[in-house]
């Protein structure tokens, strides 16, 4: 089983500027919950426990989110407003936080590579909280984590796009092995339309294994002068065997407007406020 998922939580959030001028991306509330809330229940929906949260400056409110708050708790208590901290108290009382700095912003790769020492030489979940995913039946994460356990090596969770979107994703090809499951053989990240090997691109949803650190301590900069994830699955591919997995359910890209309201408006008319 694996037991600790990965949230790269250092970036800027520049698309939600000014908003995210002092308060981080991943605290953005979808409804009454901020994405990374979302995120590290889907975590333990795919019976992860262990949460290390890969941070910067400014992003002090990630800790206190996922911590006690006893002043207000001490102020409704008995209240009709103690309920809303129900969710969030039993992820506190369930779940281990650890945290680690990102002193450069480099990557998403060398994001991954800052968070080794929280995670060690086991398989581990990576997920980015603004891709927010609400998965057909169970959560993208579990369907990953049972994928792997049949296969035992990493994943990447992809969708199809519009194909003139390839600059924005890295992009797959691959053979498919079974249903909605492929077997790498390229990976490009962000390729222009014309070059793209495909339209199945990756979003914010990976199992790794633990040799992946060593591979992104030898991977060069590559597009945009960062440690590209793409760059190191790509190396492990050539050796041994990487997953694609379709997975079954919705994804919106909270890191941008547009998706951020779709996904407001989505779990709104899902909820029963």
């Amino acid at each position: 089983m694996i037991k600790k998922c990965l949230f790269p939580a250092a970036g800027y959030g520049t698309r939600f500027l000014p908003a995210t001028k002092a308060m981080p991306k991943e605290m953005l509330p979808v409804l009454t919950k901020p994405l990374i809330q979302y995120g590290v229940e889907e975590a333990v929906e795919a019976g992860m426990h262990t949460m290390a949260i890969v941070t910067g400056r400014g992003k002090r409110a990630l800790e206190d989110h996922f911590d006690v708050s006893y002043e207000l708790e001490h102020q409704i208590k008995g209240s009709d407003k103690e309920h809303y901290l129900t969710e969030i108290r039993a992820l506190i009382d369930h779940c281990t936080f650890s945290y680690t700095r990102q002193n450069e912003m480099k990557g998403l790769g060398h994001a991954i590579l800052t968070g080794e020492t929280l995670i060690g030489n086991e398989p581990f979940a990576v997920i980015l909280a603004d891709d927010l995913c609400d998965g057909e039946g169970n959560g993208i994460l579990s369907q990953m984590t049972a994928l792997y356990e049949r296969y035992k090596c990493s994943i990447v969770a992809i969708e199809e796009i519009d194909p003139s979107h390839t600059n924005r994703y890295g992009i797959i090809e691959g053979k498919e092995i079974e249903e909605g499951v492929y077997k790498i053989t390229n990976m490009v990240e962000k390729p222009d339309p014309e070059h793209a090997p495909s339209n199945l691109a990756i979003i914010g949803r990976y199992i790794l294994t633990p040799d992946i650190f060593q591979i992104l301590e030898n991977t060069p900069a590559g597009k945009g002068g960062e440690i590209q994830i793409t760059d190191a699955l790509m190396t492990q591919a050539q050796n041994k065997t990487v997953l694609a997995y379709k997975f079954k359910g919705k994804r919106f890209d909270c890191g941008s407007v547009e998706g951020f309201v779709e996904a407001t408006n989505y779990f709104f008319k899902k909820s029963n406020l």
